[in-house]
């Protein structure tokens, strides 16, 4: 009898030893192997540090030629010096892999397309699948591999990268299988080697972050709805309100001629819905027609009467069918973008420049930047840097301060491709068939069978979209895209001369090698220069041009060359006293190219109001006005809505919050309610006037912006999109602006109702763990800001790095960023800026000297490496 007992016991012993060395299925994902993340000895417990925890690490390394002394600040920030330039690389790869190591992974993963490999084909309701694929098709493998090579021809970019690598593999050679970082434990995997090539990846994802926007398809659906009047009204081209980045009275370049429209554009591009010339008897009619015809096309179309308005708790106004529907996840945020500015010393207290920048990115759990000095006999710089990447990003030396901002400039395109036969062997181009190239990404998936994605490569880039990846129109054809990323490019060169830049002219040298993304760089310097320059390689562009897809059959469509390098103004030592940007254009649309993209108005005009009144400044009041909640857009929309509204004619809720509203004193702080009013309402509106337009196909199309409403109001009372062309009424602005208000007002009853109300709890900030894992997050950060306003603080997006600094002669500097030096979130330092972020504090950036170092109090850690003599 006693077998059986003894049977049992090893049935269940062994079922448990297969259950904890298993994934099971839970609520769409999966659990980790239990047994080894559970396991005390080598599991997640091991990931817990001691707030005592001091970091002492000795190094030596056949990869090193002297020696490297690292000390860590009570805030856990390395003071790297080093004997040799190379060395000191090695040093911060192997911080960045101590302090990020899962981090700065799994971003290459994404930029490659990996995340099958780790993720499965489907978690969580995410598609990783259809993300990897989308990323392969878009060719950033491709282009990571074209850049190294651009920067491995130059030996100084290809040192640097060695010896990073070199430094990150240490680091995960000497790794115990205990400290692996949890999420590699969660989801199961390994840390792999890192190479020069991960780098590149990271580089590209950046590109991919700041300048792989676009809605080519999206116009392209629109052109066929609209007249081409209308599509200039609902998509202009500048804005009235504009303060550009280089100002609207300087002097442009004047090319010799100007980029000449391909001649058959308007039969193959410019292919707008006919516009009606009606003649004055008949003007009447046609509206009524226009009517009709709209309400027999809606029968079929869409319902009598378009959808009511469903105005949501944040983010973008409410859906609408067609207008914005969301294409793909990954797709980056519009508001990726920053503000900068320095004030030249005639306007500060100190008489010496001050510089000024944030970038305005997601807001990460670990964060995106890692805060360090490095000190080697070549420059001495501090500031973030990005985990992936050698240098010192954005920060300032012994003799310079510099920044950026992103450029928004459109420099991706879609060209349709004409194929001979399905084999896609050969395609049609100037008059001839040329052979085809291919690329067959393999894509490995957990738990699956490899997926092979078969790209066509053309001399407009690689075909992302064909039969086997329909694109967002569903067309079925097939669409090559031509990016700026694609080209070989060394931008890493930019940062390192930066960190070792002794002037202005040191400063243009080092902007020359970037391409892409572009950016706003910004410049101060001790001997009191200040400028700015949006740098880039841009394509030259004639008006329209990348707007809406191309055809690919006629070279006559690509891009002229590239905007030479001194057509990219520069805004130096100003009679004004400062420089600025904040995502606006660049230039005013007399700029002899076609500036495409999406641009900022409202925090530019902001800004520059602010900069133009001030004098004696100091580095409190720029710690102040970058943490500042003032909304301008609200100062400017608050009269047009209010014009608008007939009071007389509200029940006593829609009075309450207009109200509010009237009373509020325009700052978007966390504990007013007004911003919550007005978000709602606009977000109404904004539906309310475009969405009867918009829903005229079920295909995407762009929803007009902020800035192309307010202006219209501002400028038409009868402006034309007020009228919904699914009703026999004529209906007017007020008309709409009453509808949206009282839409509007479920939405704001229920946000009072949840105590939600105030601005800071309706749109609720986050930082966000990479792999949205609440418990690795910091939810529900009450802080005020938003878009538009220069505190760009709005839901997990906003101010990802905040510095100011003064060029005294010992530098006066401050920064802060939303997370913390360490990625582990079983430490202290892993949010442990969160709090002084949100409030508007700083820390000083101390770019010591090695010997205040060593007598540093509070220090947190050291570590030494040193040449492996044995």
């Amino acid at each position: 009898m006693r077998v059986i007992p003894s049977i049992l016991g090893a049935a269940v012993t062994i079922g448990l030893i297969i259950l904890l060395n298993i994934q099971l299925p839970v609520a769409g994902t999966q659990t980790p192997r239990l047994g080894n993340f559970l396991c005390p000895q080598k599991g997640f417990w091991q990931n817990a540090e001691s707030a005592s925890t001091l970091y002492v690490v000795e190094i030596k390394s056949d990869d090193l030629k002297g020696k490297v002394e690292v000390y860590l600040d009570e805030r856990l920030v390395p003071h790297v010096y080093a004997e040799n330039e190379n060395d000191a690389y090695f040093a911060q790869g192997y911080l960045h892999a101590k302090f990020r190591l899962w981090q700065m992974e799994f971003q290459t993963y994404y930029a490659a397309g990996r995340l099958s490999e780790i993720m499965g084909e489907k978690s969580n309701g995410i598609d990783f699948l259809a993300v990897d694929k989308k990323f392969r098709r878009l060719g950033m493998v491709y282009a990571a591999e074209r850049s190294l090579e651009a920067m491995e021809n130059d030996k100084a970019t290809k040192d640097a990268l060695d010896a990073y690598t070199a430094g990150v593999n240490s680091y995960i050679d000497q790794l115990d299988p205990n400290d692996i970082p949890v999420e590699y434990k969660l989801l199961d995997y390994k840390p792999e080697h890192w190479t020069n090539l991960k780098t590149a990846l990271f580089v590209k994802y950046m590109a991919y972050d700041l300048a792989g926007r676009e809605e080519d398809f999206e116009k392209t659906n629109a052109r066929s709805v609209f007249t081409a009047k209308e599509f200039e009204k609902l998509y202009p081209y500048g804005q009235d309100l504009m303060a550009p980045i280089i100002p609207k009275n300087a002097v442009m370049y004047e090319p010799d001629e100007r980029l000449p429209v391909p001649a058959i554009a308007d039969s193959l591009y410019f292919l707008f819905k006919p516009e009606p010339i009606p003649d004055s008897t008949t003007l009447a009619l046609a509206d009524s027609t226009r009517k009709a015809d709209s309400l027999a096309a809606a029968k079929t179309a869409q319902p009598a009467k378009a959808a009511p308005v469903k105005p949501v708790k944040g983010g973008k106004a409410p859906a609408v069918k067609g207008a914005t529907a969301k294409l793909d996840q990954t797709k980056p945020d519009k508001d990726n973008g920053s503000n900068n500015w320095a004030l030249a010393g005639t306007r500060t207290q100190s008489g010496k420049p001050i510089l000024c920048n944030d970038p305005h990115l997601g807001l990460n759990l670990p964060a995106i930047w890692y805060e360090m000095q490095i000190t080697t006999p070549a420059f001495n710089a501090y500031g973030v840097s990005f985990p992936g990447a050698p240098y010192i990003v954005i920060g300032f030396n012994d003799s310079c301060a510099f920044g950026m901002t992103n450029s928004e400039r459109d420099v991706k395109d879609y060209y349709e491709i004409k194929f001979k036969d399905s084999s896609m062997q050969e395609y049609w181009y100037n008059g001839a068939w040329q052979r085809t190239s291919f690329r067959d990404e393999v894509i490995k998936v957990k738990g699956g069978a490899n997926k092979v994605e078969h790209i066509a490569m053309t001399v407009w880039g690689p075909v992302m979209y064909d039969a086997h990846y329909p694109d967002p129109l569903q067309s079925g054809k097939a669409y090559a895209c031509k990016w700026m990323a694609h080209e070989p490019s060394n931008e890493l060169k930019t940062f390192s001369l930066l960190d070792r830049a002794k002037g202005y002219i040191d400063y243009l040298d080092a902007l020359s090698y970037f391409k892409c993304p572009g950016q706003n760089m910004i410049f101060a310097a001790k001997s009191g220069d200040i400028a700015i320059r949006q740098q880039g390689m841009f394509p030259a562009k004639w008006r329209r041009q990348g707007d809406f897809i191309m055809p690919g059959t006629d070279s006559a469509f690509g891009w002229q060359g590239d905007v030479a390098i001194e057509e990219n103004l520069t805004m130096y030592n100003p009679g004004r006293g400062y420089v600025s940007s904040a995502n606006q254009y660049p230039y005013d649309t007399t700029y002899p190219y076609y500036q495409g993209g999406t641009f900022e108005l409202f925090r530019g005009l902001t800004i520059d109001r602010y900069l133009a009144s001030l004098e004696n400044v100091t580095v409190a009041d720029m710690q102040h006005m970058q943490t500042d909640n003032y909304n301008t857009f609200a100062e400017i929309a608050r009269p047009v809505l209010l014009r608008n509204l007939n009071e007389s004619i509200l029940n006593a809720d829609e009075k309450k919050y207009i109200d509010l509203f009237k009373s509020w004193n325009l700052r978007s702080d966390a504990k007013e309610k007004a911003p919550t009013v007005l978000k709602i309402w606009w977000d109404s509106l904004t539906v309310c006037m475009y969405q009867d337009e918009l829903s005229q196909s079920s295909k995407p199309m762009p929803m007009p912006e902020k800035a192309t409403l307010i202006e219209a109001l501002l400028r038409e009372p009868d402006y034309v999109f007020a009228d919904d062309i699914y009703t026999p009424e004529k209906e007017t602005v007020a008309d709409i602006v009453l509808k949206a208000y009282r839409k509007a007002i479920p939405a704001l009853k229920k946000a009072e109702a949840d105590n939600q109300l105030e601005w800071g709890a309706y749109k609720d900030g986050a930082v966000t763990h990479l792999l949205r894992l609440p418990s690795f997050s910091r939810l529900h950060v009450l802080g005020g800001g938003g878009e538009n306003i220069i505190n760009a603080f709005k839901g997990k997006h906003g101010p990802s790095w905040r510095m100011v600094v003064e060029l005294t002669d010992n530098i006066n500097a401050y920064g802060v960023y939303p997370g913390g030096q360490n990625g582990n979130p079983g430490s202290k330092y892993y949010d442990a800026f969160v709090d002084s972020w949100v409030s508007g504090k700083y820390y000083r950036l101390e770019m010591a000297p090695k010997s205040n170092m060593v007598k540093h109090k509070g220090l947190t850690g050291k570590l030494t490496f040193e040449k492996n003599t044995k």
